[in-house]
């Protein structure tokens, strides 16, 4: 595996950059793949219950995703930086950051679950859930959080292999979790019928096959950077680091993610139908811009060791071509999808439901017509991030939600009366919005000085 890394590290800083596009990306959108497949299959096996089953989790996924992406500030620091020491040649330090991070990483993950228990049930009737939905969102999400240990141990994983230009192994990872999903989900939703609480079991369950699997790699003597807790002790320097990285990702993600809970505050006003479709569409959506979220990591490996061997041109280089490939890929696959023939077939996949089918439909149709600037959003973020600048990917990912997402969703309903449509054409517009200050960013060129100083 050393030998694969070490290749892969050469390819990156001297070698075809459409190469080093492919190295990375490639298995990052298999692994994004399969991390919307283990979504997919809730959705698919709880739509063929009922909606109200689907709603529910519909409801209160965000608030997992809340705590997973405030923690993933840690191990996006971790990359970054663990990239640039590879990319300068220190690979010890890159050694002492790879440590940091899991003790970090792990302290966190377990104060976040205890935490995410104990509000649950305040949560869940403030964001305005009755009945079934009341019930089902309440058990499903008290269950889910003990993943996060699990899967913040494999996001760690991930991050340290990443940062080395290995994706491959932690894709191989990945599917073995996915797998086990696809098995466990029918068997405790349907054949056990326990419903939401049995895709939250299937969901812990197969999340811990390869964290264990993680946890004794992380840990292996001879394969690359790796962990050692022999006379570990926290070192303030690099604590500063991961705080400067890690805070402004983990604010921008949490933050967003309390944004994306508000919107499915404001979409349930519209009733259980409504949030379904809500939610299969987005998913929907997700499997068609997932290649892109592979590049969009690709282009943050790429600039994070690239900037550190002082390479700058050559970073710009693996962002523009990245871009430009995500934006031709996503133009012609989002015209394909917003084909009413065509998404009205994606959505009947996950749903029975005559009125969520219609819903669902439509909001997909107007999303996938304009994915394509989901290529320049996730792309130039993943330049600011390679960099070092993910304050700035805060500051933007916060404005795309809290100001452009609201302020027209307001705009629609109040001044259009627009209904439920009103969320749909809110996405998009903000996610253009957001495109152009990428871009505005871009060309002012700050980002070409590396943050960091090493001695």
């Amino acid at each position: 595996m050393s030998s694969l890394k070490e290749k892969n590290q050469d390819i990156i800083l001297h070698g075809s950059i459409y190469n080093a596009i492919a190295i990375i990306a490639i298995p990052s959108m298999v692994n994004s793949l399969l991390q919307t497949a283990y979504n997919l299959t809730d959705t698919f096996w709880l739509g063929h219950i009922g909606s109200n089953e689907l709603a529910a989790i519909n409801l209160v996924s965000p608030v997992q995703n809340i705590i997973t992406n405030f923690g993933n500030g840690i191990t996006v620091a971790g990359s970054v930086l663990i990239a640039q020491y590879i990319g300068a040649r220190e690979r010890e330090k890159a050694k002492i950051m790879a440590s940091q991070i899991y003790v970090v990483a792990t302290i966190f993950s377990i104060l976040a679950a205890l935490f995410c228990f104990l509000i649950t049930p305040s949560l869940v009737v403030w964001l305005g859930a009755e009945g079934d939905v009341r019930t089902h969102a309440s058990t499903y999400l008290q269950l889910v959080v003990l993943n996060i240990p699990l899967l913040f141990t494999t996001n760690v994983y991930a991050a340290i292999n990443q940062a080395q230009g290995d994706a491959v192994h932690p894709m191989k990872l990945n599917l073995i979790g996915t797998a086990a999903n696809l098995i466990m989900d029918p068997l405790f939703i349907v054949w056990l019928k326990m419903g939401p609480a049995g895709a939250a079991i299937a969901t812990v369950a197969s999340s811990a096959i390869p964290a264990v699997i993680a946890l004794r790699l992380l840990f292996a003597p001879k394969d690359g950077i790796r962990i050692s807790l022999k006379g570990f002790r926290f070192i303030k320097e690099e604590v500063i680091k991961i705080v400067t990285i890690g805070l402004p990702t983990s604010l921008g993600g949490s933050v967003t993610w309390v944004g994306f809970l508000l919107m499915s505050k404001n979409v349930l006003v519209y009733g259980p139908a409504a949030m379904a479709a809500y939610g299969i569409s987005n998913k929907c959506n997700g499997v068609a811009t997932l290649p892109i979220s592979g590049v969009g990591s690709a282009v943050a490996t790429i600039v994070g060791q690239n900037m550190g061997a002082g390479q700058v041109s050559r970073a710009e280089q693996a962002y523009k071509k990245a871009m430009y490939f995500g934006i031709i890929f996503l133009g012609v696959s989002g015209f394909i999808i917003s084909r009413d023939a065509v998404s009205s077939l994606l959505v009947g996949i996950f749903s029975e439901d005559v009125q969520v089918r219609l819903y669902a439909a439509d909001f997909l149709a107007v999303m996938s017509s304009w994915c394509w600037m989901n290529s320049v959003n996730t792309c130039t973020s993943g330049l600011f991030q390679g960099s070092g600048y993910t304050h700035v990917n805060m500051v933007v990912d916060i404005s795309r939600l809290w100001i452009f997402r609201f302020a027209t969703l307001f705009m629609f309903e109040t001044m259009f009366g627009m209904g439920v449509r009103s969320v749909w054409y809110c996405v998009v517009i903000s996610n253009a919005l957001t495109a152009l200050v990428y871009l505005c960013l871009y060309f002012m060129g700050f980002w070409r000085k590396s943050r960091f100083k090493r001695a």
